[in-house]
């Protein structure tokens, strides 16, 4: 009788730790929700950065253009000044 009893409790303890309960499965329904949302959010924060990262580099390139063209106007405003230096000078 002792023996049968405790095999009982034995399979009936195995069964509990196996089950889970409606708080178990809502609180874990939660978590997914919880994880998803942030999921959903670092989506939308990476999108944002790379948003900005495009409209960094576009930035950049009109940056570089414009650089690129002082430099060739004032490559020509040098060149002129040497040349009437050497014209001034052959005089």
């Amino acid at each position: 009788m002792k023996k049968g009893l405790i095999m009982m409790l034995m399979i009936l303890a195995v069964a509990m730790v196996g089950c889970a309960t409606r708080g178990d499965l809502e609180r874990l329904e939660a978590l997914e929700m919880q994880n998803r949302a942030k999921a959903d959010q670092a989506a939308m924060d990476a999108q944002d950065a790379k948003l900005a990262a495009d409209q960094a580099v576009k930035k950049a390139d009109e940056a570089e253009q414009r650089a690129a063209e002082r430099e060739r106007i004032a490559d020509e405003k040098a060149k002129r000044a040497d040349n009437a230096f050497h014209k001034s000078m052959r005089k």
